[in-house]
């Protein structure tokens, strides 16, 4: 295999763009491969670090997408405590929304224990969240709407989801 190459650390804010631009474009791998670059010579983005959760949890439900565990391990270098809680809330709620999409009976029924999983996130990040801020409280509300949506019921004892087995 090729090595890989190093970015400019001048050429960041124009990377940073285009990962924008490409996960807009619902192009996750790309998304997460241009942030890789970015923090492979800025560690501490925070923004590249960010938008890598957000392209990364695009990929759940997807063939070889990234473990939830492996997300949580890039949202514990987030320095923000508020965006470390609603970003790890974002990342249970879209592994259920995977659940949801995959018509498995036994995803489905998990779908629910994970969505509360995220809503216990959401719930802390509302506690704590800047002023004029209520993206916390949207995602609860979505988090609800889905599971009367979808008419979602805990999952039986011995089905529950292992988040880390996925």
């Amino acid at each position: 295999m090729s090595e890989l190459k190093k970015l400019n650390i001048n050429a960041i804010p124009k990377a940073l763009e285009r990962a924008m631009r490409y996960r807009l474009l619902n192009e996750p791998f790309q998304t997460e491969s241009i942030c890789r670059d970015i923090l492979a010579v800025d560690a501490d983005n925070q923004d590249a670090r960010v938008i890598l959760v957000l392209a990364m949890t695009d990929q759940f439900g997807q063939e070889k997408s990234p473990s939830l565990a492996t997300v949580e391990d890039e949202l514990r270098h987030l320095t923000d405590n508020y965006k470390q809680t609603y970003y790890t809330g974002i990342a249970f709620e879209r592994r259920a929304i995977a659940s949801i999409r995959s018509n498995r009976i036994l995803d489905t029924g998990n779908a629910y224990d994970v969505l509360q999983k995220a809503m216990e996130y959401y719930q802390k990040a509302e506690d704590i969240q800047p002023e004029n801020n209520n993206d916390a409280i949207v995602r609860w509300n979505a988090c609800i709407r889905l599971i009367d949506r979808h008419n979602l019921k805990p999952a039986p004892e011995e089905d529950k989801f292992q988040p880390y087995g996925d």
